[in-house]
């Protein structure tokens, strides 16, 4: 159901596309497809999103064609990637990955639509102005998955109620960073637990922070 209702929103995003703008375009649609992640990992979600568009009658390749621009991780990348995406004078942008790539797009253009999909508040971030009435040129879903941290901190501690420490694995180059720690020392606080806030940006991290010797007499949660 969510990408069933990213697709409409993605065809109802290119239906306001401005006439005089539309007379710029080549004689078949293109869509700009900006992802904070690479292809290989999105390889089920990109098949889902292609099945949404056939769905709705749009085949690429056939009666659209899609340019993919991939940041792989890098978040520094996405001002850059989204440019090139305004000067290839896409129909719509697709934002997808988390918050950080709606940010790109938003930021390199005011007039071509943007739909994103991310797990963040999107009024919290300024891609919105409320989630009625997104106004401007952005629209799109969130699953607001930053508010999910009170739940998980509440179902372990459920399952090992007597926990000391509990440590919650951060990647502090995430834009939403600062909301999940927020939420989840707000869930610690209602719990009575102690939390350590762990950065881990890189597989070098997680393996310090997973060693036996780093986790004894702690809980980690991610």
């Amino acid at each position: 159901m969510r990408w069933r209702a990213f697709i409409t929103l993605l065809g109802g995003a290119a239906a306001m596309w401005p006439l005089a703008a539309r007379a710029q375009q080549p004689t078949m649609p293109v869509i700009g497809y900006l992802g904070s992640g690479a292809p290989g990992a999105w390889a089920g979600l990109l098949a889902a999103f292609r099945e949404g568009l056939s769905q709705a009658g749009y085949v690429e390749g056939r009666n659209v064609a899609i340019e993919y621009r991939w940041s792989e991780g890098q978040s520094d990348r996405l001002p850059g990637l989204a440019a090139d995406l305004v000067r290839r004078q896409v129909a719509v942008i697709v934002a997808t990955g988390g918050i950080a790539p709606a940010q790109a797009a938003k930021a390199a253009t005011s007039t071509i639509p943007i739909v994103f999909l991310s797990g963040d508040d999107p009024i919290e971030y300024g891609l919105v102005t409320s989630l009625g009435r997104p106004g401007g040129n952005v629209t799109g879903i969130s699953w607001l998955a930053s508010a999910l941290e009170t739940k998980r901190l509440g179902l372990l501690h459920d399952v090992v109620p007597n926990l000391g420490d509990i440590g919650v694995l951060v990647n502090p180059n995430f834009p939403g960073a600062r909301t999940q720690i927020k939420d989840a020392e707000q869930a610690a606080r209602e719990r009575g637990v102690r939390i350590q806030i762990l950065n881990a940006s890189s597989e070098r991290d997680f393996d310090t922070y997973l060693q036996p010797s780093f986790s004894s007499g702690s809980a980690r949660s991610q």
